[in-house]
């Protein structure tokens, strides 16, 4: 098991399966010995813990709380249009490298984006995790204060990256009857976000445009 799949398992809403994985979760990742260190807080969360404990606390800190969320785009662009055009990008980005999607979740969704990094080569997971790295260094950052115990897996994250992470901007507030017309279903009853018809004319990009100095 790659390392990227494993913090995508992890990163995974808890469930027994995971719970009862954890030793061969510990002994895969003690191939990597920083990892394995960053990791060891959660890994006794979910031995110690009771699973509906473990389930409400995923969902008080990645689902409650925005500063938390792991769907990376929500970050950079928050509810602006400019989303779905990532979002598309991204799902094409994973096309071009024989990646579908099994799940029903955004593209931008952080185990997803491990999932896929698992199956590239190091050069392109290096590449691809060291564009995204901004938006973990942030939601990182957040997770220590809150000393949450799932820090130390985007910390080990922010490890296997060749890039350090930059601060973010705050992303675009829109009001809500535009974010209703912009975001919800069509017609048709499909999430305008994935539909295939938008033009790709903009690389994946997980920061913001301009704001680097």
């Amino acid at each position: 098991m790659r390392i990227h799949a494993i913090l995508s398992a992890l990163l995974c809403y808890p469930e027994a399966e995971l719970v009862a994985a954890v030793d061969e979760i510990r002994a895969e990742a003690a191939e990597h010995l920083q990892t394995a260190s960053l990791l060891e807080p959660l890994l006794q969360a979910l031995q110690n813990e009771d699973l509906i404990e473990l389930q409400q606390r995923y969902v008080l800190t990645f689902d409650r709380n925005p500063s938390h969320s792991l769907h990376l785009f929500e970050h950079i662009h928050g509810e602006d249009r400019a989303r779905g055009q990532a979002m598309v990008d991204l799902l094409e980005e994973y096309r071009r490298y024989g990646f579908e999607p099994a799940c029903s979740e955004l593209p931008d969704y952080l185990p997803l984006f491990l999932e896929f990094l698992g199956q590239c080569g190091q050069a392109e997971s290096e590449r691809l995790l060291g564009d995204a790295v901004h938006v973990i260094g942030h939601v990182a950052g957040k997770l220590n204060e809150a000393e949450s115990a799932y820090a130390g897996l985007f910390d080990a994250l922010l490890t296997l990256s060749p890039v350090r992470p930059e601060p973010l901007q705050a992303p675009p507030i829109r009001d809500m009857d535009e974010m209703l017309e912009t975001f919800g279903p069509g017609a048709d009853g499909v999430e305008p976000l994935l539909k295939p018809t938008m033009p790709a004319i903009a690389p994946v990009n997980f920061y913001p445009r301009g704001a680097r100095a």
